[in-house]
């Protein structure tokens, strides 16, 4: 099939910018974006669950529409799971792992949550009773050994552990318990396999979060070993944090693990990435472009091992078309990313021409790749509108009418 003429002419112009498409489009099919089994359950705020037609159930269920959206897009081969919302009746993970090879799939980062059983009220690593700690940890570790039956060598770790009133508990306890749970279950990760600390700076709790912030997150991973390092997600900072500085450091000191891609607009995270603010996202990734690209270590090798990963609940919108509109806007920022021109860029900052570096950044954002992107999945085998495609395709009306609400 010979290319559409957006496609041709967008090519044209690349190429008159000096750049090598070709390559482009090599580094845009070798893109990988792992999305989330709870994404495609239901899920709700803080006041309601708004349930919707066809929302999977089971972990099978996440696993089928998980494999459907790798098949419109063919960059999403992998899949987030939690050990407690997706284990089976039985326990046996082999066997999810067994149907999710059987989709197409493979399991990605293990995602152990301890924040709905009641004897977490007053947190989990950072709890002030011993049992409640030791109880927390044997679930921390029992993931640990679940995720080598799952092939997996991301452990996810996010806590919901706070306080809610100054006095409530002793703030550098708190930081003691947590270290040494945390170096606890640094001695069970498997081998080869790596621990993402993330990090939120606040809610549910209001006066402290044990870990706020992501040198809190980094200070702990330097503790702790070379197999540990922060995640970042997105919706997680507080207004006018500039997310792409932290992404730069972390990535300088070879400690940037992998995102949680989400957005948000003034508190937590459960927005479709881009949504709100997709210069951010595009500043994100020509970082990640930047370093890759570059000659100087550890920033090339340690944007090479990111895990992208998105962490969406969506709440009013549906679940799969999301998921394939969050996994487009990622491809979209991506395509932009690889367009700056990096030597040329690197001039005008060495030279302190501050407003030709800064229009060489935003010309590549401007850019319109959907003839690149469209071009890049029929090269793929997918549909060059993937939520065009889900649409027309009528999966949504019969999961609707096999599982019903």
């Amino acid at each position: 099939m010979s290319p559409q003429p957006e496609y041709a002419l967008l090519a044209d112009q690349l190429a008159a910018r000096g750049l090598d498409v070709e390559h482009i489009k090599a580094a845009l099919k070798a893109q990988r974006i792992e999305t989330p089994s709870w994404g495609y359950a239901n899920s709700g705020t803080r006041f309601s669950v708004f349930p919707w037609p066809g929302a999977a159930r089971t972990v099978r269920e996440k696993l089928d529409d998980a494999a459907l959206v790798h098949r419109l897009t063919g960059v999403t081969p992998s899949v987030a799971i939690q050990t407690l919302w997706d284990r089976p009746d039985d326990g046996d993970f082999a066997a999810v792992r067994q149907y999710a090879e059987a989709q197409g799939l493979v399991i990605g980062a293990i995602n152990p949550h301890l924040f709905q059983d009641q004897v977490y009220r007053l947190g989990t690593l950072g709890n002030p009773a011993p049992a409640t700690r030791e109880l927390a940890l044997d679930f921390l570790i029992e993931s640990c050994e679940v995720m080598q039956v799952l092939g997996s060598d991301l452990l996810s770790l996010w806590f919901a552990d706070g306080t809610n009133y100054a006095g409530q508990d002793s703030l550098r306890e708190r930081k003691r318990r947590f270290e040494d749970g945390l170096r606890a279950i640094y001695a069970h990760l498997p081998s080869r396999s790596r621990m993402l600390v993330e990090y939120k700076f606040f809610e549910p709790a209001f006066y402290s979060t044990d870990i706020p912030d992501w040198g809190t997150a980094y200070a702990w991973c330097l503790k702790l070993g070379p197999q540990a390092q922060v995640l970042v997600d997105l919706g997680h900072h507080p207004h006018g944090v500039n997310i792409e500085q932290i992404v730069a450091f972390l990535l300088d000191e070879g400690r940037l693990g992998g995102f949680h891609f989400n957005n948000r607009k003034y508190a937590d995270d459960d927005l479709i990435v881009g949504s709100a603010n997709p210069y951010e996202l595009f500043l994100i990734y020509h970082e990640l472009a930047l370093a890759a690209q570059g000659p100087d270590e550890p920033g090339r090798t340690t944007a090479g091992r990111v895990a992208y990963m998105i962490d969406q609940a969506h709440n009013i919108e549906g679940k799969i078309a999301p998921m394939l509109l969050s996994v487009q806007n990622c491809q979209a920022a991506y395509a932009r990313a690889l367009l700056a021109p990096h030597q040329a860029l690197a001039e005008a900052q060495a030279a302190g021409e501050v407003l030709w570096a800064h229009h060489l950044l935003t010309e590549a954002y401007q850019t319109d790749v959907r003839p690149l992107l469209a071009q890049v999945r029929e090269e793929l085998g997918v549909p060059a509108d993937p939520l065009a495609a889900y649409r027309a395709s009528g999966y949504e009306a019969k999961i609707a009418k096999e599982r019903g609400r």
